[in-house]
């Protein structure tokens, strides 16, 4: 008779069991009961957390990041290397990169040095990896089969691991099998090869017949300790009246090894003291641990990270805002931006040992500089939830670090040059002026717009009437003004306001300055008796077409005076209708 499994113990949902992608996000934690085996439907984590108990390590961290270049960085892998970066930074440690390339068949052509250069932009250093060297090299796996094929033989003779020599279609034939049990068993290897006599593997092995490498798994594998979670008890599902064994393999028929046997042994010889990756590894830690177990070695210190996530709660991908980190920069993202952005997926600086997780009040204290980052960074402040990635926050960061960059002269050249070629190609047909495409010119337009713009790339959109002879009149800000004066019975005011600054300007000689124009401005409002609202609205009608961002005075010290007074006649025009 099937047992059922212990109550308290944790399910990993369906992706423990069989590999697959997680279809929905809202937690890969969730208690297994007496009824339910493989897809619980009670929430909650069903975690012993570790509470306040300070988790920080006292004392220097040796961390890595160990990317794939099966494809280009993303903003999860992004994530996962600036925590580990943080933690070896903030406590005067050490940050290893090692590139995991075992996966021949799905390696991507660019995708290293895409890895490099995406992390350089986003200002993570690394002490040791593939192109500076270091002490523990070489640092790209495909570099080290030997030791890997060294260790393998080393739990071979131990007894902690077997040659085996199934086919791919007996091995089918198991997992159908597993699956046809009720309840179905997520160990699925019957080892048949574990039992070969010593001889008979040997005659084989040296026949060239091909095989794996497979660990001999323990009866029950290791409870996980983790920073984050606390221990977590993770069991592979069994039905006992069909024992299988999870027996993960260890080496490759192509003499590769797996992510398992890799990961534990470059983690030990490199000295890695605490590693930090995305909770769909938190499976594969038991596995991680038993193999630890079999070397005799003790593992790093493990923190699992939460998923990232949409607004909707739905897994992170490409179709939901998942775009590689390149893609950002091209979109004109900001690195400093990106960093700050990722950096709050999954730990808040307000949050840890003595300091109660608290909402904050003001966005602005979330702005956090790279060095304000290793200065706070601290595992205290990891958070469980998962991360839900917000476009509108990204927004606000870029606008905020493009305002600050704009300010510094050397980075206002940089902006101006780079959106230079974009106001020529949109705007050189209808515009004579050919002198608001000097650099010059478009320093100020970029000046004007500072704190006004998100990207760069919407600069020509947002300052498109800087460059036209009028404003487009036509558009939804204008006709919603006009729509609203003719509501309030207030076109006639409009009409006064606009024909008094007129005979102003008519008045003035070049140049003239922002405080003449503020201070006619407000001598409408205090001595003329128009209220503000109408007076500020009534002129941005006029010269923008009611768009609203750039400082009024300024824009209009920028589009000259006689510019200025065309947009204000037209502008009577259309009003007078």
């Amino acid at each position: 008779m099937a047992r059922t499994p212990r109550l308290g113990t944790v399910s990993i949902r369906r992706f423990y069991a069989t590999r697959s992608k997680i279809s929905t996000a809202s937690s890969l934690f969730e208690p297994l009961s007496k009824n339910d085996f493989l897809e619980p439907k009670s929430r909650g984590n069903g975690l012993n957390s570790h509470g306040t108990e300070n988790v920080h390590p006292s004392g220097p961290a040796r961390t890595r990041f160990a990317p794939s270049p099966t494809g280009f960085l993303h903003l999860g892998s992004l994530r996962t290397a600036l925590y580990n970066f943080l933690l070896a930074r903030a406590t005067t440690g050490e940050f290893v990169l090692r590139v995991e390339d075992t996966d021949q068949t799905r390696k991507k052509e660019g995708a290293e040095q895409n890895i490099y250069e995406s992390l350089k932009w986003a200002g993570i250093s690394w002490d040791e990896g593939p192109v500076n060297g270091g002490p523990y090299g070489p640092y790209r796996q495909s570099e080290r089969l030997d030791i890997y094929r060294k260790y393998a033989n080393q739990l071979i003779q131990s007894g902690h691991a077997y040659k085996c020599f199934c086919s791919r279609e007996r091995l089918a034939q198991l997992l159908a099998s597993a699956q046809k049990l009720t309840p179905p068993s997520m160990a699925t290897y019957d080892r048949h090869c574990y039992h070969l006599d010593p001889a008979e593997c040997e005659r084989k092995a040296s026949g060239g017949e091909a095989y794996t490498v497979r660990l001999k798994s323990p009866e029950k594998y290791p409870k996980v300790n983790d920073l984050l979670h606390g221990d977590v008890d993770l069991q592979v599902q069994i039905n006992y009246a069909d024992t299988r064994y999870d027996d993960p393999v260890l080496l490759k028929t192509d003499g590769y090894p797996t992510y398992h046997l890799a990961s534990v042994i470059d983690d030990h010889l490199m000295k890695i003291t605490h590693v930090i990756r995305g909770e769909e590894w938190l499976p594969s830690t038991p596995k991680h641990l038993a193999i630890y177990d079999a070397f005799g070695w003790t593992p790093p210190q493990f923190v699992h990270i939460p998923l990232l996530t949409s607004l909707e709660d739905k897994k992170l991908s490409k179709r939901t805002g998942d775009i590689g980190i390149s893609e950002y920069a091209m979109n004109g993202v900001l690195p400093e931006a990106l960093v700050n952005f990722v950096a709050l997926f999954g730990w808040s600086p307000s949050a840890g040992v003595d300091r109660p997780q608290r909402k904050r009040q003001n966005i602005d204290g979330e702005i956090l500089s790279m060095e304000k980052l290793i200065e706070k960074f601290n595992l205290n402040g990891l958070t469980k939830g998962n991360a839900k990635v917000s476009e509108s926050k990204l927004e606000f960061f870029n606008a905020h670090y493009l305002k600050a960059l704009i300010e510094t002269p050397d980075g206002l050249d940089m902006i101006a040059r780079k959106v230079q070629p974009l106001f020529i190609e949109k705007f050189s047909n209808v515009s004579n002026d050919r002198t608001k495409f000097e650099l010059d010119y478009i320093r100020q337009v970029v000046s004007l717009f500072k704190g006004k713009i998100h990207y760069t790339k919407d600069l020509p959109d947002q300052a498109s009437y800087v460059f036209t002879e009028f404003p487009d009149w036509g558009n939804s800000d204008s006709m919603n003004y006009i729509q609203q004066l003719s509501a309030k019975n207030e076109g006639m005011v409009a009409v006064s306001v606009i024909e008094e600054f007129l005979v102003w300007l008519n008045s003035r000689e070049q140049p003239w300055t922002p405080a003449e124009i503020e201070n006619f401005i407000q001598s409408l409002v205090q001595e003329k008796g128009y209220k503000s609202s109408i007076v500020f609205q009534s002129l941005r009608f006029a010269v923008s077409g009611s768009i609203p961002g750039a400082p009024l005075s300024q824009l209009m010290i920028l589009l000259d005076k006689e510019n200025v007074r065309r947009r204000l006649v037209g502008a009577l025009g259309i009003l007078k209708l």
